[in-house]
């Protein structure tokens, strides 16, 4: 009998696979091609490129289903949507930093199916289907499921954050500093990979203040499928509440009441 998750899983896979081959080639070019967009964010001929292919692909097998990309909008929409973000880290990339991803996620009834994160410059892919839990591999190697850390105070947790103009901006850089004298260790890994690390145990806890549903939607069902929780800084679990709280559970009430921003 079919497994529509299987498949819809398979697809995403064959559609970062074909991404991470057009990201590498780009990756480090000379003649690679960068412009500032309205919000002065920089995009390169490789997002626009990842993007485009996997548009082209998913239109020609799945033509029923919508797609939002980042660097293209909406098209379409149905209840089973698709959400790309070519490059989640594109000044990592455009600068020659590894630390970027295709990130590719399956949206049914506004709920995130399925997620895949791939870094091929750091050779890690992680990924996730409802029910099915988390997984990773490193290389190509056989893959390896998730599980969130069991800490359980802030004292012993490790804490990975974003820039830290984003939390100014959000009037919210008091709690955070407040934040980070309370737990064991800090950095800054930041995009996807806090995310990520969070799901794989070795962080604790992981934010940011000003984010996208293209993002986010990705890192959901991994995070959750890992064991943690995921929310807006409110505590909604959402991907599309523009700012974002990962963390073993355990700890997560804990950091949205220190980041609650200040009188």
């Amino acid at each position: 009998m079919p497994d529509p998750a299987a498949d819809d899983l398979a697809l995403a896979m064959e559609l970062v696979e074909a991404a991470d081959a057009v990201t590498m080639r780009r990756f480090l070019a000379v003649d690679l091609a960068v412009r500032a967009k309205p919000d002065l964010t920089p995009v390169s001929d490789a997002d626009t490129a990842v993007e485009a292919e996997m548009r082209a692909t998913l239109a020609a097998v799945r033509p029923q289903d919508a797609i939002v990309g980042e660097e293209y909008g909406v098209t379409g929409d149905a209840a089973r949507r698709w959400i790309v973000d070519p490059i989640d880290g594109t000044k990592n990339f455009v600068r020659g930093a590894p630390v970027w991803a295709t990130l590719l996620a399956l949206q049914v009834d506004a709920v995130a199916s399925l997620g895949v994160v791939s870094a091929p410059a750091l050779g890690r892919r992680w990924w996730a289907v409802r029910g099915g839990g988390a997984w990773t591999s490193y290389g190509g190697e056989q893959p390896r499921r998730l599980s969130v850390s069991k800490v359980e105070s802030l004292t012993d947790a490790y804490l990975s954050y974003s820039s830290l103009t984003g939390w100014e901006e959000q009037q919210r850089l008091k709690p955070l500093l407040a934040l980070a004298r309370q737990v064991w260790r800090t950095r800054a890994f930041g995009d996807f990979w806090s995310h990520m690390l969070v799901a794989e145990g070795a962080v604790d806890v992981s934010c940011e203040p000003e984010v996208s549903l293209w993002d986010l939607a990705a890192l959901q069902p991994i995070v959750e499928e890992a064991g943690g929780r995921f929310s807006d800084l409110s505590g909604v679990d959402r991907p599309d509440g523009g700012s974002v709280v990962c963390s073993n559970g355990r700890l997560h009430d804990d950091v949205l009441a220190a980041l609650a921003p200040g009188e």
